[in-house]
């Protein structure tokens, strides 16, 4: 996960020359506060109507299928993805998933707004890639990137502090109103960037590369199993990982709505999750150098999970906040070095690029997929705190399997 470190050697390298990915970025700040907000009060307002934890996780749980879904639906019906149509668009769909998740009262109308919400977030990324792609040339493809997931990092920091301090004993207009005002701020970044990138330069048609090579459905799934063999450790832990953050964001705010003594700070619980991934990329490099990007990875990912299955034992808020950050500390420094291990796959065998790729978002939307549903059955069974606990267990035992069974080199056979 890129940090201000990356941020910063962005800038002095490329300056003002990135003028339009400053603007978009910019754009993404204000949009992450919107979805970070909407992401914070979902659980909420789905538990304050009535509907069990269990079921609040699967309703959840449905946006990454619809997500899915919408991928598969884009790369068919938009041949030609403009940016500005695609932003235009999530901007309305954003537009109208608060009015319905406030309004809903019912399990299906609970659906919908996630089958909106999946939807407008993958229209972000797809808007991303265009601009990239239109703007920046191919060497500067990923740094780019980078600095839009930096300012998208810092929106979604930003989200649950203040949700934690508007949000009263119950849900009510107020988050709302707050994330419709950072909407609409985000819009008018759009307008700005709309006016100055086209004024800079005259697009040229560019259609988006959705589709994938003409291949054999049984050839390509022959393929994704011997390369998945392969690499499985790496897969496992990035549906770890992924499954670590969906439970976070859908019982976290639960949890932190529920420490009565810092009410008005409940919003410093998710915070102390997410801050950490913004801070670990000045050290993390260090520890891949001395001991490797995979050994780094488990090892940080089992320190982390250690100090996670001790929240239970904490009533204090604050040190539960404590013991978040530090848990956090580690599961952050292991996203960046499996990134690493991923980019290492992919510069051994370019061939297999795609397929390496795809495997690595088929192991995240599982732990979307699951993660919610887990973490809401957990929570009705177990209470939110002890849920975090086992899930601490849990990361443990991953990591000492992975340190064991993971062999020193990974080499992929297919």
């Amino acid at each position: 996960m890129p940090t201000f470190r990356h941020l910063a050697t962005h800038f002095r390298q490329y300056g003002m020359k990135h003028r339009t990915l400053y603007i978009l970025s910019s754009m993404i700040l204000f949009w992450a506060v919107f979805d970070g907000i909407m992401t914070y009060v979902t659980p909420l307002v789905i538990t304050e109507a009535g509907l069990s934890k269990t079921l609040m996780g699967i309703i959840v749980g449905t946006s990454s299928i619809a997500g899915a879904l919408f991928d598969f639906l884009i790369c068919r019906f938009f041949k030609n993805t403009y940016y500005r149509r695609i932003f235009f668009l999530m901007f309305a769909v954003c537009f109208i998933y608060p009015l319905i998740l406030f309004t809903a009262k019912s399990f299906l109308l609970y659906m919908i707004a996630m089958a909106l919400w999946g939807f407008y977030y993958d229209l972000k990324n797809f808007g991303n890639f265009d601009f990239v792609g239109k703007y920046t040339s191919k060497t500067e493809h990923s740094s780019s990137f980078g600095v839009i997931q930096v300012f998208s990092s810092i929106g979604y920091l930003l989200a649950p502090i203040i949700c934690g301090a508007v949000i009263g004993e119950v849900v009510d207009w107020k988050p709302f109103i707050m994330g419709w005002v950072f909407l609409l701020i985000s819009i008018m970044f759009f307008l700005i960037l709309f006016f100055v990138s086209k004024r800079e330069r005259e697009e040229v048609p560019h259609t988006h590369d959705c589709s994938c090579k003409k291949t054999n459905f049984f050839e390509e799934f022959s393929l994704w199993k011997k390369i998945g063999k392969s690499i499985f450790p790496i897969l496992l832990l990035t549906l770890a990982l992924n499954l670590v953050d969906a439970f976070f964001w859908t019982i976290g705010p639960l949890l932190a709505e529920s420490i009565a003594t810092i009410k008005q700070l409940a919003g410093l619980f998710m915070t102390a999750y997410s801050l950490p991934a913004l801070l670990v990329g000045w050290i993390v490099g260090y520890f891949t150098i001395k001991y490797g990007k995979k050994m780094t990875a488990y090892v940080s990912f089992l320190i982390g999970s250690l100090l996670l299955s001790f929240l239970a034992l904490f009533n204090n808020p604050i040190l539960m906040i404590l013991d978040i950050f530090l848990a956090s500390i580690g599961i952050s420094m292991a996203w960046p070095a499996i990134n690493g291990v991923y980019a290492d796959f992919i510069s051994e065998k370019e061939k297999y690029e795609k397929e390496i790729e795809g495997l690595e978002d088929f192991y995240t939307n599982i732990g979307y997929i699951i993660g919610p549903i887990a973490a809401g059955f957990m929570a009705d069974q177990l209470g939110n705190s002890l849920t975090f606990t086992c899930l601490g267990v849990f990361g443990v035992i991953v990591s000492l399997v992975l340190i064991k069974m993971t062999p020193r080199k990974l080499i992929i056979t297919a």
